[in-house]
Protein backbone atom coordinates (compact mmCIF):
# COMPACT_ATOMS: atom_id res chain seq x y z
CA UNK A 1 0.00 0.00 0.00
CA UNK A 2 1.55 3.33 -0.78
CA UNK A 3 0.28 6.44 1.18
CA UNK A 4 0.11 9.10 -1.47
CA UNK A 5 -1.21 13.22 -0.99
CA UNK A 6 -2.18 15.21 -3.37
CA UNK A 7 -1.56 18.52 -4.42
CA UNK A 8 -3.48 20.77 -7.00
CA UNK A 9 -2.79 23.82 -9.31
CA UNK A 10 -1.53 26.63 -7.86
CA UNK A 11 -0.59 24.43 -4.86
CA UNK A 12 3.03 23.62 -6.41
CA UNK A 13 3.66 27.15 -5.40
CA UNK A 14 3.64 26.47 -1.46
CA UNK A 15 6.11 24.07 -0.43
CA UNK A 16 5.06 24.04 3.24
CA UNK A 17 2.28 22.31 2.10
CA UNK A 18 3.70 19.35 0.78
CA UNK A 19 6.04 19.64 3.29
CA UNK A 20 3.17 18.73 5.68
CA UNK A 21 2.03 16.17 3.69
CA UNK A 22 5.52 14.42 3.45
CA UNK A 23 5.34 14.67 7.89
CA UNK A 24 2.00 13.68 7.57
CA UNK A 25 3.20 10.11 6.23
CA UNK A 26 2.77 10.75 2.50
CA UNK A 27 5.11 8.66 0.56
CA UNK A 28 4.06 9.43 -3.31
CA UNK A 29 2.72 13.19 -3.82
CA UNK A 30 0.23 13.13 -6.69
CA UNK A 31 0.23 16.44 -8.65
CA UNK A 32 -2.71 17.04 -10.85
CA UNK A 33 -3.49 20.20 -12.91
CA UNK A 34 -5.25 22.26 -16.14
CA UNK A 35 -2.09 24.13 -16.03
CA UNK A 36 -2.01 25.37 -20.33
CA UNK A 37 -0.80 29.43 -20.72
CA UNK A 38 1.24 30.98 -23.21
CA UNK A 39 2.07 34.04 -20.98
CA UNK A 40 3.82 31.13 -17.91
CA UNK A 41 7.43 30.64 -18.55
CA UNK A 42 8.45 27.41 -19.96
CA UNK A 43 9.92 25.03 -17.68
CA UNK A 44 9.24 26.98 -14.01
CA UNK A 45 6.70 24.66 -13.06
CA UNK A 46 8.55 21.95 -13.99
CA UNK A 47 11.46 22.58 -11.77
CA UNK A 48 8.97 23.14 -9.36
CA UNK A 49 7.99 19.40 -9.48
CA UNK A 50 11.92 17.88 -9.09
CA UNK A 51 12.16 20.38 -6.30
CA UNK A 52 9.11 19.19 -4.38
CA UNK A 53 9.82 15.43 -4.67
CA UNK A 54 13.46 16.50 -4.01
CA UNK A 55 13.52 18.93 -0.80
CA UNK A 56 10.93 16.22 0.71
CA UNK A 57 12.36 12.84 -0.59
CA UNK A 58 9.49 11.67 -1.92
CA UNK A 59 8.19 10.00 -5.07
CA UNK A 60 6.21 12.72 -7.81
CA UNK A 61 3.13 11.80 -10.10
CA UNK A 62 2.07 14.74 -12.00
CA UNK A 63 -0.34 14.64 -14.52
CA UNK A 64 -1.59 17.54 -16.76
CA UNK A 65 -4.32 18.20 -19.83
CA UNK A 66 -2.96 17.42 -22.91
CA UNK A 67 -2.47 20.68 -24.81
CA UNK A 68 -0.25 22.45 -26.82
CA UNK A 69 0.08 25.44 -24.42
CA UNK A 70 1.17 23.34 -21.78
CA UNK A 71 3.39 24.75 -19.22
CA UNK A 72 3.83 21.89 -16.67
CA UNK A 73 4.31 18.37 -17.73
CA UNK A 74 3.13 15.39 -17.13
CA UNK A 75 6.12 13.44 -15.25
CA UNK A 76 7.48 11.40 -12.60
CA UNK A 77 10.23 11.91 -10.33
CA UNK A 78 12.24 10.61 -7.89
CA UNK A 79 13.12 11.24 -4.36
CA UNK A 80 16.77 12.29 -5.51
CA UNK A 81 14.65 14.69 -7.92
CA UNK A 82 15.48 12.35 -10.48
CA UNK A 83 12.72 12.45 -13.90
CA UNK A 84 11.58 8.88 -14.13
CA UNK A 85 9.96 9.50 -16.77
CA UNK A 86 7.81 12.94 -18.63
CA UNK A 87 5.41 12.83 -21.59
CA UNK A 88 5.68 15.22 -24.26
CA UNK A 89 3.41 18.27 -24.44
CA UNK A 90 0.33 18.00 -26.27
CA UNK A 91 0.25 14.70 -26.56
CA UNK A 92 -2.24 11.92 -24.71
CA UNK A 93 -0.38 8.78 -23.47
CA UNK A 94 0.68 6.39 -20.57
CA UNK A 95 3.26 6.67 -18.17
CA UNK A 96 4.20 3.72 -16.60
CA UNK A 97 6.83 3.49 -13.60
CA UNK A 98 7.81 0.67 -10.46
CA UNK A 99 8.80 2.51 -7.54
CA UNK A 100 10.90 1.18 -4.24
CA UNK A 101 9.46 2.89 -1.66
CA UNK A 102 12.60 2.14 0.70
CA UNK A 103 13.91 5.31 -1.36
CA UNK A 104 11.59 7.63 0.38
CA UNK A 105 13.26 9.40 3.60
CA UNK A 106 13.32 11.82 6.06
CA UNK A 107 16.97 12.72 6.20
CA UNK A 108 16.60 16.61 4.69
CA UNK A 109 12.94 17.14 6.60
CA UNK A 110 15.18 16.21 9.64
CA UNK A 111 17.60 18.92 9.05
CA UNK A 112 15.13 21.99 8.63
CA UNK A 113 15.51 25.19 10.45
CA UNK A 114 12.18 25.16 13.26
CA UNK A 115 13.21 28.58 13.66
CA UNK A 116 12.48 30.72 10.91
CA UNK A 117 9.07 27.91 9.66
CA UNK A 118 7.44 25.28 12.03
CA UNK A 119 4.99 22.34 10.25
CA UNK A 120 3.33 20.43 12.57
CA UNK A 121 0.99 17.58 11.70
CA UNK A 122 -1.78 16.60 14.07
CA UNK A 123 -3.47 13.64 13.00
CA UNK A 124 -3.62 10.19 13.81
Amino acid sequence: MIRAGVQLCREIRFPEQWQYLATAGAQLFVYLTNAANTREVPGVWRSHLVSRAAENQRFLASANIAHPDQHCPSLMVSPRGEVLGELPIGHTDLLRRTVDLEQTGDWYLRQRRRDVLSVTYHGS
